[in-house]
């Protein structure tokens, strides 16, 4: 028997693109029995428009759901709304939206960090239980962060990405955002079903109750990840809670990985490259409004992107499509498949000796509106979250303190398939500071 849910609190962020007022959700008996879910917008959602934060989307509603929904269905959860986001995931700030920014909850000046910035919005303010977001190089990591949440990307496969409309295909996941670990837990043994549509996912269900007891878990924690760049006092935050998990039973050591240095080059090569592809679609035939072919197609073609693409988005693309041109290829889109098979190595290599990674989720708090608004400055920002994304494996971001009274993130990596783990150590640490 069919329910509702009134979605009754003001959007004073921004954090909705399309927001449903009364949302029905079945007796099911689930997990996610009449909980109020926000839904990254550029996840398919039969019968609610699904724009990706983009003109060149408005108007798009999806014939089906994406498989993740169809399992939130069955849990019983209230689909209450898309959520904000960077246009098409391009961006770390949920600046970058055709809608207008998403602004965080703790301070209506500052950014609430991307792609999936209203998401994380919509879980601090209370208007949802939990939300879905997408991340390809922190896009739920670094929101959770900056807005005080629980964000968790799963190992690459572990969760159906059908439905999911695709930016970058080798790093993108769909994860859980909540205010506390169990929610996130909850969320994610949901999502984490087989789907034979995805030709990427592994058949790992994922049914697991958090555990606290992490007496003997080996904790590694990497020079590069308290560096240059790093604000002293997030650093500072951060080494608090690693001694929190050394209270509650871990084991810490320093290590290093080299990799690092050649990371965010391998990230947004890659990102960019999958994007020049993925977003060839649009080409104003398909999907988004309509436009008339009265001049020679290509004309056409490059006006119509030109016109509802955002900045942003139109220079990934254009980065992309120059690095898989002749001739460039081989120097910079093969290039940086061997700096991500060397960072997958450096993991595999501390894995041997250690449980988790640990270190800061973003290098700084959640910046002012407008501050990162030149490329560089952007893409620095992603420099302690986009290691995850090129190896594939586990990464939550649990809130560990406040600098200046914005939130901190502390970041938790684990070994692929390890989910579970990932999730104990963040339990445990939400555990010690309760």
């Amino acid at each position: 028997m069919a329910k509702e849910y009134f979605f009754d609190k003001a959007d004073q962020t921004n954090a909705f693109i399309t927001r449903l007022d009364v949302a029905m959700y079945e007796e099911s008996g689930g997990p996610l029995q009449g909980k109020g879910i926000g839904i990254s917008d550029n996840i398919s959602t039969s019968g609610i428009p699904t724009t990706c934060a983009s003109r060149i989307l408005a108007g798009y509603v999806p014939p089906f759901d994406a498989h993740v929904i169809t399992l939130l269905r069955k849990a019983g959860a209230a689909i209450v709304g898309k959520t904000n986001m960077d246009e098409f995931g391009a961006g770390n700030t949920t600046e970058h939206s055709a809608y207008g920014p998403t602004t965080n909850p703790n301070e209506a000046s500052r950014v609430a960090g991307g792609s999936s910035g209203g998401s994380a919005a919509a879980v601090a303010t209370g208007m949802v239980d939990m939300a879905l977001g997408s991340d390809t190089g922190g896009s739920i990591r670094s929101p959770a962060a900056f807005c005080g949440v629980v964000g968790f990307k799963p190992t690459n496969g572990r969760v159906s990405r059908y439905g999911l409309i695709a930016y970058s295909s080798s790093m993108e996941q769909i994860g859980p955002l909540g205010k506390t670990v169990t929610d996130v837990n909850t969320l994610m043994s949901v999502i984490a079903g087989p789907d034979p549509r995805d030709a990427t996912m592994y058949d790992r269900p994922y049914a697991h109750t958090p555990s606290k007891d992490i007496a003997g878990m080996k904790i590694a924690v990497p020079d590069e990840f308290f560096g240059e760049g790093v604000d002293p006092a997030v650093a500072e935050s951060v080494r608090t809670a690693i001694r929190k998990l050394e209270d509650a039973g871990a084991e810490t050591m320093t290590c290093s990985i080299p990799s690092m240095s050649h990371a965010l080059a391998a990230h947004y090569v890659t990102g960019m490259c999958e994007a020049s592809t993925n977003l060839s679609r649009f080409d104003g035939v398909r999907f988004g409004p309509p436009v008339e072919t009265k001049r020679p197609w290509h004309e056409e073609f490059s006006d119509y992107r030109g016109m509802f693409f955002g900045k942003e988005v139109q220079r990934r693309i254009l980065l992309g499509t120059f690095a898989l041109t002749e001739g460039y290829y081989e120097k910079y889109y093969a290039k940086a498949q061997v700096a991500r098979e060397n960072m997958r190595k450096d993991f595999l290599r501390i894995f041997r000796d250690a449980d988790i990674i640990a270190g800061p989720t973003m290098p700084q708090i959640a910046p002012k509106l407008g501050e990162k608004s030149d490329p560089i400055s952007m893409y620095l920002a992603d420099i302690l979250t986009a290691p995850a994304s090129l190896a594939g494996v586990p990464a939550i971001s649990v809130p560990c303190g406040t600098v200046d009274k914005m939130p901190v993130g502390l970041q938790l990596i684990g070994r692929h398939f390890e989910d579970e783990r990932v999730m104990d150590a963040a339990f445990a640490y939400e555990s010690e500071v309760l």
